[in-house]
């Protein structure tokens, strides 16, 4: 069986958590009635899975993510750190970087998550989807996503006849998480050629659809919460975190 790799893209500046990432990570910002860091839920979730080479790619704070979680000895896991190339910009550029510099390999099975997302999702369940269905890339789903903001409807002239607040949409939406074989890598690699950037759910699973690569949706009814700006963070319910993780926290 393929060793999966965990890939957590924890880079970012987090504008819209501004002014709160202009001295802390946004990954590290602290959730729950405990106050851990986010990406301690991330790491623990993982760890609950039976993952435990996850490879952290960072760059802006990384210091703070690096001096907290050490080596992840104290989680019972390996982390290895690799910081975003200049050159190699993206979600997808980032997981190139961690490839050219042999933190991953064609041969392992990449599970990525985006650092700024909160769920307790069976990850077990996930690869094994994965793996079933033999997927180049399964992206994992949420249905009935509550839309965050007001829409309207509009006749063919722009009339409103009337909104719809916070409407729940009936299709699945991402959630952050999914799974690459290994071998995708080299997609990669000469999808991006002399770009500067590339983008993982932009450009490359549509360029595995393209050439008839399967891929393949996991619709999940786990808990997920993406903390995504101030607004998002501040309702997200510190009791209902623990709630959710009591299982997985020990």
């Amino acid at each position: 069986m393929r060793k999966v790799k965990g890939i957590v893209l924890c880079g970012g500046k987090g504008t819209r958590l501004r002014p709160l990432t202009h001295y802390i990570q946004k990954t590290m910002v602290p959730v729950g009635l405990k106050e851990k860091p986010l990406l301690e839920y991330v790491v623990r979730l993982f760890k609950f899975h039976g993952i435990k080479d996850l490879v952290f790619l960072v760059n802006y704070k990384a210091e703070q993510i690096a001096n907290y979680f050490e080596d992840g000895s104290r989680f019972n896991v390996n982390i290895s750190y690799v910081e975003d190339d200049p050159s190699s910009k993206g979600t997808g550029g980032a997981i190139l970087t961690a490839y050219n510099n042999g933190a991953v390999n064609s041969k392992d099975t990449l599970l990525v998550y985006y650092g700024d997302i909160i769920t307790n999702m069976n990850l077990t369940d996930l690869l094994s989807y994965h793996r079933a269905k033999k997927a180049w890339g399964t992206v994992a789903l949420s249905s009935g996503f509550k839309v965050r903001v007001g829409l309207a409807n509009l006749d063919t002239d722009g009339k409103i006849l009337g909104f719809e607040e916070k409407p729940t949409l009936e299709k699945p939406v991402s959630v952050g998480i999914s799974v690459l074989k290994g071998e995708t890598l080299e997609d990669m690699k000469a999808l991006k050629g002399e770009k500067h950037e590339l983008d993982l759910m932009g450009e490359v699973l549509p360029h595995l659809l393209k050439v008839g690569k399967p891929v393949y949706g996991y619709v999940t009814k786990a808990f997920w919460y993406d903390v995504l700006s101030i607004e998002a963070y501040e309702k997200l319910d510190p009791k209902l975190v623990d709630d959710m993780f009591r299982e997985i926290l020990g």
